[in-house]
């Protein structure tokens, strides 16, 4: 049986000139078979093993082609992947190297030692991944993987919140641009969120730009919390309403949330968490039923590691998330491209509110 997918197609005449800085460096390299051989179905079979649970046997022949010439060419690169929880599986357990929430892989792109990181994520990840790794070739397979949360704040605007709120801290999440986190004292995740709010010893922070999550840290700490108005255009769709009629369609179901999402949504979930710990409460309740109210990939993702977990799966796309896919992780690795530059000023700067981030002492 032979199947294949279509990757971006490379350009055919190139002149040096044009080529991306990586792809001087690096070179580039022909594009690989993606034909369904026996050699390619014996070497994913364990990963497909892995992902049997949320993928269709009929679908994996499309699939494997592409992570089998993808985890031969990361490793001929000098490679390493890191792929967010928001990935969908043939990503998440196909091709990743390192997979985690914001804050897991800021952290481990710091300490890779591999000469190139792609970032299966949205830009602002792959931003922080060259902050902390200014030496690295930092790739990302879409630049248009964008963020709603990143879109709705610049650093003017930090620069304006500054002078309404003279000395006061501000706290950045990392689901912002490279502009913004050099204008703020210190960057967090919903991981860390609390701790970074009151590592700072002081009775009032703006914290951006999240509304959400500002509300959610407001109701975990005594620190008064002065919050932006963005949202996540996936968290934001959940409503407390819709969660109602599933509980009380079905009183067994454990409701998870993130805290990204409205007060009345977290109002009525059993536990309220970081991708992270989502991930890690699943895994130590064990529960028969749950409800994720977050990204659909998510489930898919915990689904493949917690088989006998039912998913009932409300669950809302990230259109942003969903323009990372396997044909364009391909075509990064063959034709070295996109890759992420930040201006030298402005990343000096923002590095400072990362690493603060990234060396905080819980």
């Amino acid at each position: 049986m032979n199947v294949s997918i279509q990757p971006h197609a490379a350009d055919k005449t190139v002149s040096p000139s044009d080529l991306s800085a990586a792809a001087r460096k690096f070179g580039i390299l022909e594009m690989p078979s993606l034909d369904y051989t026996p050699e390619v179905a014996a070497a994913t079979a364990s990963i497909y093993d892995k992902v049997s649970h949320v993928i269709p046997e009929i679908e994996w022949p499309i699939f494997a082609p592409a992570i089998h010439a993808i985890n031969r060419l990361k490793k001929e690169r000098n490679a390493v992947i890191l792929a967010h929880n928001y990935q969908t599986p043939e990503i998440f357990h196909g091709v990743a190297d390192i997979v985690g929430d914001s804050l897991q892989l800021a952290q481990e792109a710091a300490r890779a030692d591999a000469e190139i990181i792609v970032q299966c994520g949205v830009h602002f990840m792959a931003e922080t991944s060259k902050l902390l790794c200014p030496d690295k070739t930092v790739l990302i397979p879409d630049m248009k993987a964008g963020c709603s949360l990143a879109a709705s704040i610049t650093g003017a605007d930090v620069r304006r919140l500054r002078e309404a709120y003279p000395g006061v801290p501000v706290v950045a999440y990392v689901n912002t641009s490279a502009d913004v986190k050099a204008e703020v004292d210190i960057c967090c995740t919903s991981s860390n969120a609390v701790d970074v709010v009151e590592s700072l010893g002081v009775g009032k922070v703006l914290f951006l730009p999240d509304r959400y999550l500002a509300q959610w840290v407001a109701s975990q700490t005594d620190v008064e919390i002065v919050a932006w108005h963005g949202a996540c255009e996936v968290h934001e769709r959940f409503t407390g309403e819709e969660l109602r009629a599933y509980r009380e369609a079905d009183p067994s179901v454990r409701i998870i949330a993130h805290p990204e999402c409205p007060q009345d949504v977290i109002a009525e979930a059993d536990f309220t968490g970081s991708t992270a710990k989502i991930i890690d409460w699943v895994k130590d309740h064990n529960p028969p039923k749950v409800l994720l109210v977050t990204e659909c990939s998510m489930a898919d993702n915990i689904a493949s590691e917690t088989p006998r977990v039912e998913f009932v799966k409300p669950c809302n796309l990230c259109p942003h998330m969903k323009r990372i896919q396997l044909p364009k992780i391909l075509d990064t690795l063959v034709n070295m491209r996109e890759e992420v530059t930040i201006d030298p000023l402005i990343a000096e700067r923002a590095r400072r509110s990362v690493e603060r981030m990234v060396n905080l002492k819980h």
